[in-house]
């Protein structure tokens, strides 16, 4: 991929340009090289999009669809995403620096959510109400109109898709806007829906920044729903700026995540899984598992397992088939994650493996922090990098509090063989989702999303249903 690319914006079936012609540079974070251009979205750029989805919505044939046809077609597209899973794949690699491997499940994934939403909205039924006055009712779900889609740069194309799949089946045309870190795989899936026969204006993506692309899209009040995921801090911004219109938004914020260690627990599938949370993908995961709590009676055993675990990963070129671990997404979000890992010390806390890499390279090797004060910065925020703080437990009641003192409520994780215990504990922790002996196996039928500073709404199953679309009763009078 030596030949410099150019990723435009994909407005009503076509790629364009800016309508000013401006682009910015898109970097390879491994190579630490310009390896693309894309187009710089702004507000004229955005009212061209949001346009052509509400054009389509009103208009166009797409939210009229039957719902086998419109299955059919969103099929299409996956079947494409597969035939060009390795390219997707690529793009993703090149783009952000994960593992190629890593990068071609997240291909699969998208491709199911894909599938899943397309028979899901196809297959699903509405409720009826019986009365007894001589009446009858039930539900409908129509599609909500324009949806405006903001994705993340940790999984540019599965988290996109996570918000498409499900707006597009309900019948409901997007605009998504990547991040403007990671465009590439995006602008590809917006060229695919095209080849796949999407009506103009369907699916469109605009490329940017959050200020002014995004913005101009959840401040327009032709938008009808908008979903986010990212910061916590942007997400409070979009959610203001949604509100000006009174558009429903779904958010999907940032994560502390705790991971619990009973004294019960399979110690080699805790460490496998324990490895897996915090350093899969360097730790760019809203659900990684940041905190991990070690019951005492096992903590000297656990750690020197997870320690060689995390000093056996191996670390290199995301291209090279043996590497489980490479560079960090950017500069920008180099320099942060060390700033917390070189803060460790004098906050009093003790790196057991890992740290900054030292050789100009925007790497933080997979990082083991214990003896941190509960206050650290490093213990409360969320770093969103390869950085494990641990701590030690004595009880179920200390552990449990220890596992809720946070803003953040996304998720948990705990690991024990007490069937009890695991169904008691996973009622008390304050998160979307807890995850029991494993980690990050999704049912696409559940609710995702979390509490606090981890968002607002759920998406899944029914959940996306309920937001993509705005059900209607209907009440007949069947007897006079």
């Amino acid at each position: 991929m030596s030949e410099r690319q150019f990723f435009g914006h994909v407005i009503d079936g076509k790629e364009v340009p800016s309508a000013d012609g401006t682009t910015f540079e898109v970097w390879n974070p491994w190579t630490q090289e310009v390896w693309a251009d894309a187009a710089e979205g702004a507000a004229e750029d955005a009212d061209r999009a949001v346009a052509s989805s509400r054009r389509a919505f009103d208009e166009g044939d797409w939210p009229r669809l039957g719902r086998a046809e419109r299955a059919v077609a969103i099929h299409k597209l996956a079947d494409l995403m597969e035939e060009r899973s390795d390219e997707l794949a690529t793009l993703d690699t090149t783009n952000m620096g994960k593992p190629f491997a890593q990068s071609k499940h997240d291909v699969g994934r998208s491709v199911w959510n894909f599938r899943f939403f397309a028979d899901h909205q196809r297959d699903h039924c509405g409720e009826v109400y019986p009365m007894d006055s001589g009446h009858h009712s039930y539900s409908e779900y129509g599609p909500a109109g324009v949806v405006a889609a903001i994705s993340p740069w940790n999984f540019p194309l599965m988290m996109a898709s996570w918000k498409i799949a499900p707006a597009l089946a309900w019948g409901n045309t997007c605009i998504i806007k990547p991040s403007e870190d990671t465009p590439a795989s995006v602008t590809m899936l917006g060229r695919l829906a095209t080849e796949a026969g999407f009506p103009p204006g369907v699916l469109n993506v605009l490329n940017g920044h959050g200020r002014p692309a995004g913005s101009s899209l959840t401040a327009d009040d032709r938008v009808d729903r908008v979903t986010f995921t990212g910061s916590s801090t942007t997400g409070k911004h979009v959610m203001a700026s949604a509100a000006g219109h009174l558009a429903p938004v779904s958010l999907e914020l940032g994560g502390k995540g705790a991971n619990i260690i009973f004294e019960d627990a399979d110690l080699d599938n805790a460490v496998h899984w324990a490895v897996e949370a915090i350093f899969r993908n360097s730790g760019q995961i809203c659900l990684a598992g940041s905190r991990l709590y070690v019951a005492a009676a096992i903590y000297e055993e656990f750690m020197a397992r997870f320690v060689a675990a995390a000093e056996a990963l191996v670390i290199g070129d995301p291209f090279d088939p043996a590497t489980k671990f490479s560079s960090l997404a950017s500069r920008k979000h180099f320099e942060k994650v060390s700033s917390y890992v070189e803060g460790v010390g004098a906050d009093g806390g003790k790196v057991l493996t890992g740290g900054v890499d030292e050789d100009g390279r925007w790497l933080v090797r997979p990082t083991i922090v214990a003896d941190l004060p509960l206050t650290a910065p490093a213990y409360c925020d969320e770093i969103f990098g390869p950085v494990c703080v641990v701590n030690r437990f004595e009880s179920e009641d200390e552990v449990v509090g220890l596992a809720n003192d946070t803003r953040y409520g996304l998720n948990a994780m705990l690991f024990t063989e007490n069937l009890s215990r695991a169904h008691r504990v996973a009622s008390r922790l304050r998160a979307g989702t807890v995850w029991v002996n494993c980690f990050f196996i999704r049912d696409l039928r559940t609710p995702f999303g979390g509490v606090g500073d981890s968002g607002v709404g759920r998406e899944g199953g029914n959940f996306s249903r309920e937001f993509f679309t705005e059900p209607k009763a209907v009440v007949m009078q069947i007897q006079r």
